[in-house]
């Protein structure tokens, strides 16, 4: 019988904590589309798009992605992700001349706060508002 009752327990306790994810392409809202706008300004290489694919939890957005055609680009990969409050972009993109370059930028009071790793020349660069401050090759 003890048994039989934390059976039920643990299925029941499963059960409540699932969530349903459901996805959606959509237009950007206000405040991903003013991130990719301000990233955009001082990054032009993070593309500016106002598609998005959106994931939901429980009714609130979890992930946001972009995704692009690639047919008539450089890139075999591209890649774009927002955090759900709207102050973090990750990116990733793949091509033959760069190989392969990816790091996120976070908006911080205001400005634009860029971690790229490139591992076709080993280097990580941190950049601020578009300008260099930091550059090391490994």
């Amino acid at each position: 019988m003890k048994k039989f009752t934390l059976l039920l327990a643990l299925i029941f306790t499963t059960i409540s904590f699932a969530q349903t994810i459901t996805s959606k392409q959509e237009d950007a809202n206000v405040a991903q589309y003013a991130l990719l706008t301000k990233v955009n300004e001082y990054y032009p290489d993070i593309t500016l798009n106002k598609t998005i694919t959106n994931f939901y939890a429980d009714g609130k957005i979890i992930d946001s992605q972009q995704q692009f055609d690639l047919k008539e680009s450089k890139f075999s990969s591209y890649k774009l992700g927002i955090e759900p409050d709207n102050k973090k972009l990750l990116f990733e993109y793949i091509s033959p001349e760069t190989g392969k370059v990816y790091g996120d930028v976070t908006i911080f009071n205001g400005n634009a706060l860029r971690t790229t790793f490139s591992e076709k020349t080993n280097e990580i660069e941190v950049s601020l508002n578009g300008k260099a401050v930091y550059l090391k090759k490994l």
